[in-house]
């Protein structure tokens, strides 16, 4: 499943819809009538919606920053948290700023003491802080970011020697 990849790539912004009661054939008419592509770790789901057309990815990677690292290579998303852009992890709404005397209520005393400002879900009102568990979220994001440079890396190196890995393919054919 990547319901946690969901929630990292809406706080990173992306507009992402989240479903682990479909099948499969319903996943895929889902993803090509909204004209989105399908993620997902299960190979002959990927096969089956590329076969019908519908734009799907294959993720590999099994650690939740390898997942991010390899949707944000592919996709080109930046693994920059921007409250301006992100979009509620719960249900994908985008957030905005709001005042603190509006969450009063919403959030404990020692938070609302500790913390100005706060962002709101548009649709289900959840309200949002930068708080202690935002160092977790930034260590996660640099370790992603290493991991995609990592991967970067590697396809440039890649890349660099495929016109050598071909002329020695096709000196072996020529034997």
């Amino acid at each position: 499943m990547l319901g946690r990849l969901t929630r990292w790539l809406r706080i990173l912004g992306c507009d992402v819809k989240y479903s682990n009661e479909l099948n499969d054939a319903a996943l895929i008419a889902t993803a090509k009538r909204e004209k989105r592509t399908l993620l997902t770790k299960d190979f002959e789901l990927y096969r089956q919606a590329a076969s019908k057309g519908t734009e799907a990815f294959y993720v590999q990677a099994s650690t939740a920053e390898g997942k991010l690292a390899e949707v944000a290579k592919r996709f080109n998303i930046e693994l920059t948290v921007n409250m301006s852009v992100s979009r509620c992890p719960k249900c994908n709404s985008r957030v905005r700023p709001v005042s603190k005397d509006k969450v009063t209520d919403r959030v404990g005393e020692g938070t609302f003491t500790h913390y100005e400002d706060f962002w709101q879900c548009r649709k289900c009102g959840q309200v949002y802080w930068q708080g202690a568990h935002w160092k977790g979220i930034r260590e996660k994001l640099e370790k992603t970011k290493m991991m995609l440079e990592t991967m970067r890396e590697e396809s440039a190196e890649d890349q660099s020697s495929s016109p050598q890995k071909t002329r020695k393919l096709e000196k072996k054919r020529a034997r």
